[in-house]
């Protein structure tokens, strides 16, 4: 059974460390932290897989709590094994699809910079080898289009019911040019009419940002995301030459919720603009309606929650297996969450990780 790994206060006080967190331990007006403490102990008390609980308001962080649970660990020639792990705050996660809403924010940059023109560039004028694959229907995929999951390909994702390799995305990373796989899928749909989940959009998207930068797109976040918010350790894997834009980033949930404070704050940590509020703005808002009443916006989901008699809405980085950075831009409200639920596609599993995010969001005091 999990137990809780937090520091010897007892229960979710954020450590003070040197990484940029301003933090706040007893403001109880930014914060119930009694019932965050609650929320806490009945996950350490049960089954449940969640690995960390970290909450930010009005810029400070005022909750971190740390358990222990069952955890897929990389292995060092292939595949992953199971380990029960006792997390804390410098254990790397592995992001899943939660490294796709980073992945955008380096679009986001480089369209700053003006090394990429604009979302609206089609599809193959970045890969100019690739035009035997050209049609009259895939010359109007755009840029946007992948941003969004509305390319209109053929596509089976990755899914427990779907084995190891009968899926798109295994033969995607078996395949010798996976751009060329993506890209020779057939069409099922026009372009920008449908959202349809696709995790090889984003090897495309990878592509891209190396080409359009020069750089492999980890190196290129290294040093124009990650290391302007004080994030100096991070995984990120490869296939081919090439980062795994659709799940291979491993962060500390710090600077998970540093990510979610940096959208939640326009794009600025503290007195810098990493990301334009611009692109914040833009890649933020829906562009497509999604799946489960969510909607989508270049690589990060919307969503609505009920908090006593009304709707927030959240934006969100969501990834396999319970891995989220929700945002709540009315409350001020970040919430990052990791857990364990890898192979776990059950309605049951899912509302335990929103019940997380939930009781977040009870836990902030009502205005005065």
């Amino acid at each position: 059974m999990p137990v809780g790994a937090n520091p010897s206060d007892g229960c979710g006080g954020p450590l003070v460390r040197d990484d940029g967190w301003p933090v706040a331990v007893d403001d109880n007006s930014l914060v119930n932290r009694e019932a965050l403490c609650r929320m806490a102990d009945r996950l350490a008390s049960s089954d449940a897989n969640i690995h960390a609980v970290l909450v930010a308001r009005n810029g400070k962080l005022v909750f971190e709590h740390y358990f222990r649970g069952a955890n897929e660990i990389p292995g060092h020639i292939f595949g992953r094994r199971v380990e029960n792990v006792a997390f804390d705050a410098d254990t790397l996660h592995d992001m899943k699809s939660v490294s796709k809403s980073v992945a955008s924010l380096a679009v986001g940059i480089a369209i700053d910079r003006g090394l990429i023109r604009s979302v609206d560039e089609p599809i193959f004028s970045f890969f100019p080898e690739l035009s035997g694959l050209r049609s009259p229907e895939k010359d109007r995929i755009r840029l946007a289009h992948a941003l969004t999951m509305s390319m209109g390909l053929k596509w089976i994702e990755a899914t427990p019911t779907t084995g190891d390799d009968d899926n798109d995305e295994a033969r995607m990373h078996m395949a010798w040019d996976s751009c060329r796989y993506v890209l020779g899928l057939p069409m099922t749909a026009a372009a920008g009419k449908e959202f349809f989940y696709n995790t090889g959009a984003l090897t495309l998207v990878s592509a891209i940002i190396r080409k359009a930068t020069g750089r492999p797109l980890d190196e290129f976040a290294r040093e124009n995301l990650f290391e302007p918010l004080g994030i100096t350790g991070t995984a990120w894997g490869r296939y081919r030459g090439d980062t795994d834009a659709g799940g291979g980033l491993r962060l500390r949930p710090r600077d998970m919720a540093k990510i979610g404070q940096l959208v939640l704050a326009g794009g600025r940590w503290h007195d810098r603009q990493i990301v334009s509020k611009a692109w914040i703005d833009a890649s933020t808002a829906e562009k497509i309606k999604a799946t489960d009443d969510q909607s989508y916006g270049y690589l990060w989901w919307r969503g609505q929650a009920r908090l006593n008699d009304r709707k927030v809405n959240w934006i969100g980085a969501l990834g396999r297996g319970g891995q989220s950075i929700r945002i709540v831009p009315e409350l001020d409200l970040v919430v990052a969450v990791t857990a364990g639920y890898y192979q776990d596609y059950s309605p049951q599993a899912f509302r335990l990780q929103f019940g997380v995010f939930r009781d977040a969001l009870r836990a902030v005091p009502p205005p005065a």
